[in-house]
């Protein structure tokens, strides 16, 4: 079975109803138990907290569901350097290499994404897919 990564849009429309479809296709993509690191905790907690205004208390129940949902992958130094060149060679956005770096490091061969460029290939074993 491959290992997959999500980008933090997977994340977030889990929780959005106002997106019924994109919400059901994310809830499936994580009730297969994939891998996440800490840019896009990070990320989704500044959108639940800052654009959805939600309580700090209701972010951290999210934040444990997601911890005991997926899996979270710290990011590491190696991780940092290698998002580093990711992002020269690939002309991505230091967040997303960040998500990409970990997703290599952690030996996934799909990261779920929306936001970037669907079928990239990096480093010819990820697989950046556009599930909506």
């Amino acid at each position: 079975m491959n290992k997959v990564a999500v980008d933090t849009n997977i994340l977030l429309y889990a929780l959005d109803d106002f997106y019924p479809e994109k919400q059901n296709i994310a809830i499936n993509i994580i009730a297969d138990k994939p891998l996440f690191c800490s840019q896009s905790l990070s990320e989704f907690s500044n959108v639940c907290l800052r654009k959805w205004k939600f309580p700090k208390s209701k972010v951290a129940e999210l934040i444990e569901m997601y911890l005991n949902q997926c899996i979270y992958i710290p990011v590491s130094e190696s991780m940092l350097l290698r998002s580093i060149q990711i992002m020269k060679k690939h002309d991505l956005q230091l967040f997303d290499s960040i998500i990409v770096g970990s997703a290599l490091e952690s030996g996934c061969s799909i990261l779920y994404s929306e936001d970037m460029d669907n079928g990239l290939i990096i480093d010819k074993t990820l697989k950046i897919v556009n599930p909506f």
